[in-house]
């Protein structure tokens, strides 16, 4: 299956309406070579120029700025939820490696092995869940 292009679409879109080159670029405010260039790939679009085709062509223009900008795609897509034992790992990552928030409570080692043993029971939102687990067993413990 070959990559829809910009170029593509336009001259595609363009058709559908049965707009000449001519026609689009009078309506677009450009030159009609401009047109050419940009059906053949030759040139991208300004922004401006990208909004004034959507709504000339009725066009989305997510899509049409990907298919202008196809590098800029990571930046206007979402990223995947991360599985949630990525998530947990990464509160675990930030927590366990937040040394000022460690030295500010005064975690022991003692006390980080039992709350990463805490992390692999279940999901823990934010690091600073694990303080909160910790002063519980530091309260646990003081009590008894």
């Amino acid at each position: 299956m070959k990559k829809e292009t910009l170029g593509q679409v336009l001259k595609q879109r363009r058709g559908a309406y049965a707009y000449t080159q001519r026609e689009l670029a009078r309506k677009l405010g450009v030159k009609a070579s401009h047109v050419a260039y940009l059906e053949n790939g030759r040139r991208r679009p300004s922004l401006s120029l990208l909004s004034r085709i959507a709504d000339t062509l009725e066009l989305d223009k997510k899509r049409l700025f990907l298919l202008a900008h196809p590098e800029a795609h990571w930046i206007v897509t979402e990223r995947p939820e991360a599985s949630p034992s990525k998530r947990r790992e990464d509160a675990w990552r930030r927590f366990a490696g937040d040394r000022g928030t460690l030295a500010r409570h005064k975690v022991t080692e003692q006390e980080l092995r039992v709350l990463k043993t805490v992390n692999m029971l279940g999901r823990v939102s934010g690091p600073n869940q694990y303080l909160f687990i910790l002063n519980a067993i530091r309260q646990a413990v003081d009590e008894e």
